[in-house]
């Protein structure tokens, strides 16, 4: 078995106030969450809640569903967690995350962002009936306003380019997707 390369910061600690942008794959990139392809016309975004934006009109499937629904109980699971963004792609999605601190600076008690993960895979995976997910997951600390920027970017800009995204495959789970109109 090949040793994995080790992601994370050394002596970070990843349940420290800050925000976080989050991979998390399908196993084997399977396109387990949208049905067919997205519709350029109907997609937008809209906010949900204080801190939170999604996509809308994307074709997610029956297992899309279950993590969208998921994803949504994110902020009342973790009170000193915000999901402040999100996109289900087909074959993986993308979160930002900010772990909030006190009015003096502490952290608030928060699990750290591998075991935020840890605990929504094995949710989705309970509801699904069978495992669906890759080991593992990419994280990055984002470290200033410059990044938060251009990490928004890439998740709001993520469905509009999915057949030019490096995790981009035709393969679903009921055979090769279909190409865009």
């Amino acid at each position: 078995m090949p040793k994995r390369k080790d992601i994370r910061l050394k002596n970070y600690d990843y349940s420290s106030p800050g925000a976080y942008f989050v991979t998390i794959c399908t196993e084997n990139r399977k396109n387990y969450f949208w049905n067919g392809s997205i519709d350029p016309q109907k997609f937008n975004w809209r906010s949900v809640g204080a801190n939170c934006v999604r996509p809308q009109n994307l074709p997610l499937s029956n297992i899309g569903k279950i993590v969208l629904d998921e994803l949504e109980r994110w902020n009342q699971t973790y009170p000193a967690v915000s999901l402040y963004s999100y996109v289900i792609m087909p074959n993986h999605l993308h979160i930002m995350v900010v772990i909030s601190a006190d009015e003096y600076g502490r952290p608030q008690v928060a699990p750290t962002v591998e075991r935020m993960v840890k605990q929504f895979k094995g949710a989705v995976t309970k509801k699904v009936g069978r495992p669906i997910w890759q080991k593992s997951f990419i994280e990055h600390v984002i470290r200033n306003k410059e990044d938060y920027k251009t990490r928004s970017n890439y998740i709001y800009e993520n469905p509009i380019r999915w057949y030019y995204d490096e995790l981009y495959t035709e393969e679903s789970e009921d055979g090769p997707s279909p190409m865009p109109l």
